[in-house]
């Protein structure tokens, strides 16, 4: 298991921007596959991008293509999720997730698979309003 904590969430407008950070203290990331999800309220919980930990390929559900970005920085032991042009339907509480499995971001669709291997964080909360 790996202890993750997030931070930077917040309230932003719509078309704003925020920068997720996910660390993970006492453990190296670079070794994990990292994943963003988000759950909004009523909603299941979704796949939002991952980061492997190999080649640090990366993989974006369809919602947010284009418009977020997952990022490492090995020195700050930290993965980043830059989120843009943010929408009211971007609201959610945001979760980062590791896992050492081999290849785990193709089943970024699959959320109980992170579940069940995955080590999660507390989440950060996001609210996109005017």
């Amino acid at each position: 298991q790996v202890q993750l904590v997030e931070s930077g969430g917040g309230l932003v407008q719509p078309g704003g921007s925020l920068r997720l950070s996910c660390a993970a203290p006492g453990s190296t990331l670079d070794y994990y596959a990292v994943a963003w999800f988000r759950e909004a309220p009523g909603k299941e919980r979704e796949g939002v991008s991952c980061i492997s930990s190999s080649d640090t390929s990366t993989y974006y559900g369809d919602s947010v293509k284009g418009r977020f970005t997952i990022s490492r920085d090995s020195a700050k032991n930290t993965v980043y999720l830059q989120m843009t042009n943010l929408n009211p339907e971007d609201t959610a509480v945001y979760f980062c997730t590791a896992m050492g499995a081999p290849s785990p971001c193709a089943y970024l669709g699959n959320t109980y698979y992170w579940i069940d291997f995955g080590s999660w964080g507390r989440g950060t909360p996001v609210t996109v309003s005017s």
